[in-house]
């Protein structure tokens, strides 16, 4: 799922389906019968502009007039898959991550995605992963374009590295959350997050991880979801500075190895996870 909800501004949930058969039956089933792409006219009409880059294929049926020059479809589109590439590549470097085959990610025009996805998400959706990356889209490459951009990427190169292992949510969305932060440059919850985190935990708020370990959060109601992708990020969080960012790298593999959290933990970290979960609810002051 992308996105974690703030505390400090208006709840909008993201919603992706990686890992969660029945959800990704279901958009899968959606897009299916869903038209066809057309490819090749601009503007936002249900016929796609594509381009192509190393590790991507990119469809775009944003709403821009022009083809060329600094506003014109095509930079939007180089653009893009700049961005998407630049991820790519630190996506390997900081969890080994490097999907074999080319994604696919298409760009919607913000009404055209609304009318085709609204009846899937119990919440507004700015972006999901159901087989390909679909994103609710701008004019320009704006930084909320390249959060969801890079965290559903994350979601998309865990299916490809293990199609038929479904991960918890909290793994999922928390792997998604730390690296969409760490590649905009964050290395830690902000002191905003931390404080709102710490007065959950303390108010026995705080959710067990076996609480997160459904296969998505779509099903929770905004404030729940809320925390619920707080949580998960501040854990995945927590393991970095624990045990290093290699640490991650390490988890990833042990887990997508091993086809078990429990076991990819206890290999990664020589602790169990209960161990790990007890230190960062005490660390938070939950009771």
């Amino acid at each position: 799922m992308r996105s974690r909800p703030h505390f400090e501004i208006a709840i909008s949930i993201r919603i992706v389906a990686a890992g969660a058969a029945a959800t990704a039956l279901a958009l899968m089933a959606a897009l299916v019968a869903a038209p066809a792409f057309a490819i090749g006219d601009d503007g936002a009409d249900g016929r796609f502009e594509r381009r192509e880059s190393l590790h991507f294929t990119l469809y775009q049926d944003v709403d821009l007039d022009e083809h060329s020059g600094l506003r014109g479809s095509r930079q939007f589109e180089q653009s893009v898959l700049r961005e998407l590439e630049s991820a790519y590549d630190l996506l390997g470097r900081l969890l080994d991550l490097r999907p074999q085959r080319k994604l696919s990610v298409s760009v919607w025009d913000p009404a055209l995605f609304d009318a085709r996805f609204a009846g899937l998400f119990r919440f507004p959706a700015a972006g999901f992963y159901g087989g390909s990356i679909q994103i609710r889209g701008s004019d320009r490459v704006s930084e909320s374009l390249v959060r969801v951009l890079h965290h559903e990427l994350v979601h998309a190169a865990l299916d490809a590295a293990a199609p038929n292992l479904s991960l918890p949510a909290w793994l999922n969305e928390g792997l998604a959350e730390w690296f969409e932060a760490r590649s905009l440059g964050k290395r830690m919850l902000s002191g905003g997050e931390q404080s709102a985190l710490e007065r959950v935990a303390q108010s026995g708020g705080l959710a067990l991880l076996a609480e997160l370990s459904q296969p998505a959060f779509g099903g929770l109601s905004p404030e729940t979801a809320a925390i619920a992708y707080l949580e998960s990020y501040a854990f995945v969080d927590f393991l970095a500075r624990s045990g290093g960012e290699r640490g991650l790298a390490e988890l990833c593999a042990a887990v997508l190895q091993s086809g078990g959290v429990e076991r990819g933990v206890r290999r990664a970290y020589r602790r169990d996870l209960a161990q790990l979960e007890q230190t960062f609810r005490r660390a938070l002051g939950a009771p």
